[in-house]
């Protein structure tokens, strides 16, 4: 008999309401409790707060020792993008020994970024004997997994050419101020440097590249410019003048003795024109695929994270990324 995959989730922002909505379209997935630090949904029922427009009988708790249960199987993280923010969260899903799914950004491949946090949290998932996964779209699927799934049909690889183009103007708003989109150009810069402003994750995503195919990077470059309006233009959520912020325009680069083996580019602003994910690798046989349209971040990002919940619960115990797991469907059936 197949019995349903208990799953608390933990985060109820935008991201983490969207997962609460497709996991309940899963009839295996069972959502047993939720946790978020925002006082104005504490106390409140999750399917009214995620906008499932009926109550689930789950209220929402300040911490998971206010709203766990005993026996849940896995928990669906979902708050920040710094690893450092959020690795006691990350902790404490742990010891309470369920597995944990994060969309945390900088989790996707911390390996090389954060070498000393990423072995404290990968020695505290194995003693807990869970898995601490981190998955996404970017990173973690358009810009690193789909590029090492489609080398698995080359004999080499010489270079990897990634780039994604996003219009930021049909994601959420945060995104939207993510990338600085309205900003004078002269602020834009100040929070580039105090890495306010940036889509977190290229480095993340190369290093996964680099280390799954053995690519001989000895470092990673990474610039961040800003697409600046010629002309006024409206949208939606905002108007932007001329000469101001439309958002960003990033590039991480792999490079070897002065030659780059690697390049993601990503154009992620306002009205940005043709949305596209395009993936080209030089080697035998030379491969390119392209996406028209681009994949929507913000329902992929939900879909990949309910879709890993199985693979998380099949992972050795220990901090796992998408470089080793399967990536599929998940129809929604319960465990046996």
């Amino acid at each position: 008999m197949e019995k349903p995959i208990r799953v608390i989730q933990y985060g109820v922002g935008w991201i983490g309401a969207a997962i609460v909505r497709l996991m309940l379209e899963k009839p295996g997935l069972q959502v047993v409790g939720a946790v978020d630090a925002d006082p104005e949904k504490v106390g409140k029922d999750l399917g009214r707060v995620a906008g499932a427009n009926r109550d689930l009988g789950v209220p929402i708790g300040r911490d998971l020792a206010s709203c766990a249960p005993s026996g849940a199987d896995v928990v669906v993280h979902s708050t920040t993008s710094s690893l450092k923010q959020v690795s006691s969260e990350l902790m404490e899903c742990a010891r309470l020994g369920a597995h944990v799914v994060s969309t945390c950004e900088e989790l996707s491949y911390p390996f090389r970024k954060q070498p000393e946090l990423s072995a404290q949290l990968d020695q505290f998932a194995r003693e807990h004997k869970v898995a601490l996964l981190g998955v996404g779209v970017n990173p973690g699927f358009a810009m690193d997994k789909l590029a090492l799934t489609l080398a698995s049909a080359c004999h080499r690889v010489d270079r990897v050419k990634v780039h994604r183009v996003v219009d930021a103007s049909r994601r959420r708003l945060p995104l939207q101020k993510k990338v600085g989109a309205g900003m004078t150009v002269e602020e834009f810069n100040a929070k580039v440097a105090t890495g306010v402003i940036k889509h977190h994750g290229l480095p993340e995503s190369l290093a996964m590249i680099a280390d799954a195919l053995s690519a001989p990077v000895e470092r990673i470059e990474e610039t961040i410019e800003p697409v600046v309006a010629t002309q006024s233009a409206r949208f939606e959520s905002m108007e932007i003048p001329a000469g101001r912020v439309l958002g960003v325009h990033q590039v991480a680069r792999g490079l070897r003795d002065g030659e780059e083996s690697i390049c993601l580019e990503l154009h992620m602003f306002m009205g940005a024109p043709e949305p596209t994910d395009s993936i080209k690798i030089s080697g035998v046989p030379d491969l390119s695929m392209q996406i028209p349209g681009g994949i929507h971040g913000d329902l992929a990002t939900a879909a990949v994270a309910v879709n890993c919940i199985p693979a998380a619960l099949e992972a050795k115990p220990g901090l796992r990324t998408a470089k080793d797991i399967p990536m599929c469907f998940f129809p929604g059936r319960g465990r046996s």
